[in-house]
């Protein structure tokens, strides 16, 4: 039964539908892995395991008189923790926000409605706000590849649970990678859907209740197959996605390969795996051309103002930071040098007309794309700038990374290849392509048109189809 855990969750349903298993069955098992591995990776923060026993012992009831109980019908599933839950409210790492009931969220109530039996909850960063996973409430998430590493973030604990087969399918969020980047850390899959496809209500931040669907953030699926992507993603989003389209054809598919930005770091070693990639999509008849979509300066500048917009700061710091745009406006009209800070504090400190300013930005941008998938299918580009690495809960401002080759690059380096994607609410399909000759798992993330979901999830079925797909993290060997 353990190795069933790994088994993709259209395999379990398939399972679940001709009676091999029941979804009582199928929860023990998960739960089982859950107790065997959960111990080491620390994914699962809190579970709702009495519950979950009474939801799968009655659609279990439902199969066997014969009733269809939906496309998730018995299948046993996690959320980040970031989305409220009946009777998990979304805490966030934040022990205050408990304090409150929980209601699913509108996703989550997708997947409820569909049949799925939710039992957990996995483990982000506080407020969601970092690569790492780890707060004070819940403790650290640890990579299932290395122990020693995180698993990305902020959706990390459901990208570690996922790689260990706690969980077939998860629901996580992405404003600033946390879909892309821990599926790249943990060798798993995610889809960053196309802004406003999937309702982003009773997620948290912002503060719990928001009606308002918020700015570049993004609800979207986390798998091990790219098939259980397009079928959670057709679930839970608001418009028509096929669960079962085909995989695109590759040959004479053309794909536009950004891997080269003076601007962006990428470990050589990542940049070696995607050339690699770009090398045998070419044997496949794939028309494989380098390219740069747009200006960085420009993007990263806006991109900066519009995130900082939303991320929430405590309003002694954000008066501090207030204070110190005086000093760094007065410094610009002297004509004096900026320090290395000074485009965070005005970013984070944005009017609303400097903030209107980056968002035509933005929308110029957005025109741009327009015309760039007009020349390509899709737009293969890194998901990440390195594999996972060593955990670091030193303050924010002084972390840096080290790449395989010794060279040290700053931590927000995290937000630049992601942020074409999010900034024009653009779709990108998360895949792995490693692992790489370190052993670590790496991902790239597939790019496609506003509106394309249906597109990169082809091209990445397709790629997974003729490359090989999940590879389970060597804890889980024997």
């Amino acid at each position: 039964m353990p190795e069933r855990t790994l088994f993709d969750a259209t395999d379990h349903l398939q399972a679940l539908d001709s009676k091999r298993i029941s979804a009582v069955e199928l929860l023990d098992a998960a739960v089982a892995r859950y107790h065997t591995v959960n111990p080491k990776i620390n994914a699962v923060a809190v579970t709702d395991l009495e519950r979950a026993r009474t939801r799968a012992a009655a659609i279990d009831e439902l199969r066997m008189r014969g009733e269809s109980p939906g496309p998730l019908a018995g299948l046993p599933m996690t959320i980040k923790d970031c989305l409220d839950v009946d009777g998990m409210p979304a805490a966030c790492g934040v022990a205050a926000l408990l304090k409150r009931p929980g209601h699913d969220a509108a996703a989550v109530a997708k997947a409820r409605q569909a049949g799925a039996v939710i039992w957990g909850k996995t483990n982000v960063p506080v407020m969601v706000g970092d690569w790492q996973s780890y707060n004070d409430v819940y403790g650290t998430t640890n990579n299932p590849w290395d122990l020693s590493r995180g698993p990305g973030g902020s959706s990390g604990g459901a990208a570690a649970a996922l790689a260990t087969g706690i969980t077939a399918l998860e629901i996580g969020s992405d404003i600033g990678g946390s879909l892309r980047v821990p599926a790249s850390m943990c060798g798993v899959f995610a889809h960053k859907p196309t802004h406003g496809l999937v309702s982003q209500r009773g997620h948290v931040p912002p503060p719990p209740g928001t009606i308002a669907e918020g700015d570049l953030n993004v609800v979207g699926p986390m798998a091990r197959s790219v098939r259980d992507l397009r079928l959670l993603l057709s679930v839970i989003a608001d418009g028509p996605i096929g669960a079962k389209a085909p995989p695109a054809e590759l040959k004479g598919l053309k794909v536009g390969v950004w891997a080269q930005e003076p601007d962006f770091p990428l470990d050589p070693l990542c940049a070696d795996a995607i050339a690699g990639l770009a090398t045998a999509l070419t044997d496949q008849g794939v028309v494989v051309q380098p390219m740069r979509p747009t200006e960085t300066g420009p993007l990263m500048d806006a991109y900066s103002v519009l995130i900082l917009s939303i991320l929430g700061r405590p309003p002694k710091a954000l008066r501090s930071m207030q204070r110190v745009r005086g000093m760094v406006q007065i410094m610009r009209g002297l004509g004096l040098p900026q320090p290395a800070w000074a485009a965070q504090v005005m970013a984070s400190t944005a009017t609303h007309r400097e903030w209107l300013a980056a968002n035509e930005v933005r929308a110029r941008i957005g025109e741009r794309m327009k015309a760039v998938f007009e020349q390509v299918d899709v737009i293969i580009a890194p998901a990440t700038p390195l594999c996972a690495f060593p955990h670091d809960h030193s303050p924010f401002n002084r972390r840096t990374l080290t790449l395989s080759d010794g060279a040290r690059i700053p931590y927000r380096s995290m937000l630049n290849w992601i942020a074409l994607a999010t900034a024009c609410g653009l779709p990108a399909t998360a895949i792995p392509i490693g692992p790489l000759p370190n052993g670590l798992p790496f991902g790239v993330q597939i790019i496609g048109p506003r509106g394309g979901d249906s597109r990169t999830l082809a091209v990445a079925e397709a790629i997974e189809l003729a490359f090989g797909g999940f590879v389970a993290p060597p804890m889980l060997a024997g």
